[in-house]
């Protein structure tokens, strides 16, 4: 399966590995490692998770509080990640968001 990722949504996976990464030593390596397993997850099952709207679903990031936003296109064999939301800061803004 394909993945893409929206230019946004790149931007925040790059500023988060930044920032954990400056915060210790091997953190951002370890978030972007937890972020490449939900990745995988996601690719064998797209469906598993929750819908937050009509076309787009989220899947937590594990030990960080992360949630990577995809829509999930079978016809096209296609995820693409909207969002690497952080879980506490403003909800839903990634809904203007157009692929």
């Amino acid at each position: 399966m394909r993945v893409a990722f929206l230019e946004v949504a790149e931007a925040e996976l790059d500023n988060a590995i930044k920032y954990y990464e400056s915060e210790q030593p091997g953190l951002g390596a370890r978030f972007r490692d937890e972020v490449s397993r939900a990745v995988s997850r996601i690719t064998a099952y797209p469906s598993a998770y929750q819908m937050l709207s009509r076309r787009a679903r989220r899947c937590l990031i594990a030990k960080f509080p992360y949630g990577i936003i995809f829509q999930h296109n079978a016809s096209e064999n296609e995820v693409l990640v909207i969002a690497i939301a952080h879980l506490h800061r403003k909800p839903d803004y990634w809904l203007s968001r157009k692929p």
